[in-house]
């Protein structure tokens, strides 16, 4: 199956990239501990308990449990009826799930990888966004559309492209991106108890990594605001916004940045669309400065959207240009050297902070 080749490539990547992943651990502390894995399972797992209109369909998440276990003993638990196998046609699959959804129903559709949603991009677009509109309201479409988005790790070009920008462009979807296990756990029940569609962006490399969470995120009506992002680190040099695994690289460099006497804000966006503007802006007009991070490409980015929105609001507050870092405007290189240079770095991110602070030679001036 092609989820069991896809586990056996990421296996045989995450060797090389392992150094990269660690410093997404840079988390504060607490008792109990929970993977993304776990927090979406779990999330799942208590939606489709507290609400029989909620079932799960998409490639192998029955009888298989998912291609990343995401869907783990759900097939046992709620049986055939509710945890669907699908065959590969994305396109088929989302279709049913949106007449689902017009029929009353919760589908969460699950694509194995977002670049494959392509295929399914009518459904999700012309059929699910556009109908509550188009109806004048008398027509919902509670539908999640969810899976892992944006690079992994030694699958090429066409297994690694971010669609942030792409549904984020898109009036009539809600589009959420988390980084922790809280962020995971939180909006994606927000997103399933949503009335309108929602797409939910993971990332494959950040299922195993575990992070701290509270009793109140553990409790099964923890629910996190669709459309409000979170200040991670609080600081007053600059401003770095991130969503989904470039946060924790944002935190790492702060960590960095700290040490050079700059002492970083790093927000986490968590909500693409609607995107929480009102946080972004306060703290820029506090560090008067603004560092965006993302995978994605850099032309008509999620960045290039925060970026606009500060200068049309705050633009007075200035003192440094803007910056955004994004990943290289080429397809996604298969080699593992060119696959690092083209997503973005802790270094990259340290570099633009200090570019904005002065501490370092301007990129017009260094050419």
């Amino acid at each position: 199956m092609l989820g069991i080749v896809r586990q056996k490539m990421l296996g045989q990547s995450l060797l090389k990239i392992r150094p990269a992943i660690s410093v997404l651990r840079s988390y504060s502390s607490a008792a109990k501990q929970m993977t993304v894995r776990e927090a979406l399972n779990s999330a799942l797992d208590e939606e489709m308990s507290a609400d029989p209109k909620v079932f799960l369909m998409g490639e192998e998440v029955g009888e298989y449990q998912g291609a990343y276990k995401i869907s783990k003993g759900l097939l046992e638990k709620y049986g055939p009826e509710r945890v669907l196998d699908t065959p590969i046609t994305e396109a088929g699959f989302a279709g049913i799930g949106v007449g689902a959804a017009y029929y009353g129903l919760k589908p969460v559709v699950e694509f194995m990888t977002f670049n494959f949603s392509m295929q399914a991009i009518d459904h999700i677009i012309n059929s699910a966004a556009k109908s509550n509109y188009m109806s004048a309201g008398q027509m919902s479409v509670p539908i999640v559309f969810r899976g892992p988005n944006g690079a992994a790790a030694g699958v090429g070009a066409q297994h690694s492209q971010c669609y942030a920008s792409w549904y984020a462009s898109c009036p009539g979807l809600k589009v959420l991106s988390p980084y922790s296990s809280e962020d995971a756990r939180g909006l994606l029940k927000a997103a399933i108890r949503d009335p309108d569609p929602v797409v939910f962006l993971e990332n494959e490399l950040l299922y195993g990594e575990s992070f701290p969470v509270s009793d109140e995120v553990l409790d099964s009506s923890f629910c996190l605001p669709v459309g409000k992002a979170k200040i991670e680190r609080k600081g007053k040099d600059v401003t770095i916004t991130a969503f989904s695994k470039m946060v924790g690289y944002a935190l790492k460099a702060a960590e960095i940045l700290e040490k050079e006497g700059i002492d970083a804000e790093v927000i986490n966006l968590r909500s693409i669309r609607p995107l929480d503007r009102s946080t972004i802006n306060a703290s820029v007009r506090k560090t008067n400065r603004l560092i965006t991070v993302e995978e994605g490409f850099p032309q008509h980015g999620v960045g290039a959207e925060i970026c606009a929105s500060v200068v049309e609001e705050s633009f007075a507050y200035l003192d440094a240009p803007v910056e955004r870092i994004a990943g290289a405007d080429v397809p996604m290189p298969y080699a593992a050297n060119l696959e690092r240079m083209a997503v973005p770095q802790v270094e990259d991110i340290v570099r633009a902070a200090k570019r904005a602070c002065y501490r370092a030679v301007p990129l017009a001036a260094a050419a």
